[in-house]
């Protein structure tokens, strides 16, 4: 099945072709269906057909209705970033330029020809603002361009100068003192390994490990087998508990950055590495506790992941992609054994296209349930203070088409297919309605 070329109008794209998959996806999705073996070369595994499309078909469609609906303007933010990276993976895996094109237009344009990246202030020692320095680095192996260096050495002065907590952890920003998040994992840690591979400069891969274990040391609740969202090694933030200095609750994307940026690290961190197999016992010890929680009957993760029965939480797009994601990826990578998360993440994904997918009557895909914002502390959402627990996690917005979910999705799929399989997932339960879905504006960019 061959999907549409996109037609250029303006800034967006037009998706005429895009009904060829329309029919019946707003609601309940068939079961994964394994492809022929003629469909795939002989050594990878055959493809799977997860409500009529395979998975890879799945992250075009997403990512061209994405790209319809989203003007290519620059933007310096980590969720552009995080839409751009997975778009220029996306065309590197389908040899089609056009989705490079506009990942360069969304963050290679930020950077002028003397490197300054627009919209960013070192001064602010956000974490956010790094991570959008994964793409760069891409522009910069692609193109060779000096703006591209030199805006990707501001990136790392700014950790060389990260304000740090007394046992060496990246505070999260310059306003959250002496605080880790696990979010913040995702944003310096990846961009920092691979940095250090670039640029050989081994001691880098010490202290991005030293970050993770951190996180690890002290975030990790052996009896869930979660890890909290965030920790104060002060003990005197509001939110925090007064003898652990951490968070009260298990934050789904939380958990979900963390996930990612494990794996994606772990693409840069030396084989040879005295403290990698750590690193990797750690990625499965997280696995476990995802596992553990995942929503039997659709194959989900809920937006407070060990508190599926309580009123008013939610199955949650964002860190269900994410999830996906990172743990088909780990099993890609060999990180994790195939046969003991294959099942899981094969449910993970069949209930992503079946419950949080919906088709507008164009064709066009929406990625729906996904929260909007959170985090800790800072200026009080919808009322509420950002106090870190279950009331507040279930009363911040829920909107559709979320970059922090849409990248993910997009990531995902890639995944999928690449993990390939004959066995046919286990989802029990009965698809949920289709909810309409809400084309909301990208909300602002936020943990």
């Amino acid at each position: 099945m061959k999907l549409p070329t996109p037609h250029f109008r303006g800034a967006g794209y037009l998706l005429p072709g895009l009904m060829f998959l329309a029919t019946g996806l707003a609601g309940a999705v068939n079961e994964p269906v394994p492809t022929t073996a003629a469909s795939s070369p002989a050594n990878v595994a055959p493809a799977v057909l997860f409500g009529g499309a395979t998975p890879l078909q799945w992250s075009e469609r997403m990512a061209k209705s994405q790209m319809a609906r989203q003007p290519a303007a620059p933007r310096w933010d980590y969720t552009t970033g995080l839409l751009a990276l997975s778009l220029m993976k996306l065309g590197e895996k389908t040899g089609d330029a056009a989705y490079g094109t506009y990942a360069d237009r969304l963050i290679g344009a930020c950077v002028n020809e003397n490197g300054v990246i627009a919209g960013y202030n070192l001064a602010q020692y956000t974490l956010d603002n790094v991570a959008s320095g994964k793409v760069l680095l891409a522009l910069y192996e692609k193109t060779k361009e000096a703006r591209y260096l030199t805006a990707v050495k501001t990136l790392r002065q700014q950790l060389a100068q990260q304000p740090r907590t007394a046992s060496g952890g990246f505070w999260h920003k310059q306003t959250y003192p002496n605080q880790m998040w696990l979010d913040g994992l995702f944003m310096a840690g990846p961009f920092y390994a691979q940095y250090g591979k670039m640029f050989d400069e081994p001691a880098d891969f010490d202290d991005v490990v030293k970050q993770f274990l951190l996180m690890d040391e002290h975030a990790y609740d052996p009896k869930t087998g979660l890890y909290y969202h965030g920790w104060d090694e002060s003990k005197t933030q509001f939110w925090a508990n007064k003898e652990t200095g951490l968070s009260p609750s298990f934050w789904g994307r939380a958990e979900g950055w963390y996930a990612m940026a494990l794996v994606d690290t772990l693409d840069f961190l030396p084989e040879n590495h005295p403290l990698r197999a750590k690193f990797i016992q750690v990625l499965g010890r997280l696995a476990d506790g995802l596992v553990k929680w995942q929503d039997p009957q659709t194959g989900l993760w809920w937006q407070v992941l060990d508190q599926g029965s309580r009123e008013g939480n939610y199955l949650e797009a964002t860190a269900s992609c994410q999830f996906v994601a990172a743990l088909a990826k780990a099993v890609n990578k060999g990180y994790l054994p195939r046969a003991k998360y294959l099942d899981a993440i094969n449910r993970g994904y069949t209930g992503i296209v079946r419950d949080l997918i919906t088709t507008d009557p164009d064709g066009s895909l929406n990625l729906i349930k996904c929260c909007s914002v959170a985090g800790l502390g800072g200026s009080p959402s919808n009322g509420r203070p950002r106090d870190g627990t279950f009331e507040y996690y279930i009363s911040e917005r829920v909107v559709s088409n979320d970059l922090k979910g849409i990248g993910p999705f997009i990531l995902a799929g890639m995944e999928m297919q690449n993990l390939g399989t004959s066995t046919p997932p286990s989802v029990s339960g009965t698809p949920q309605a289709a909810t309409p879905a809400v084309n909301s504006p990208t909300p602002k960019a936020q943990p």
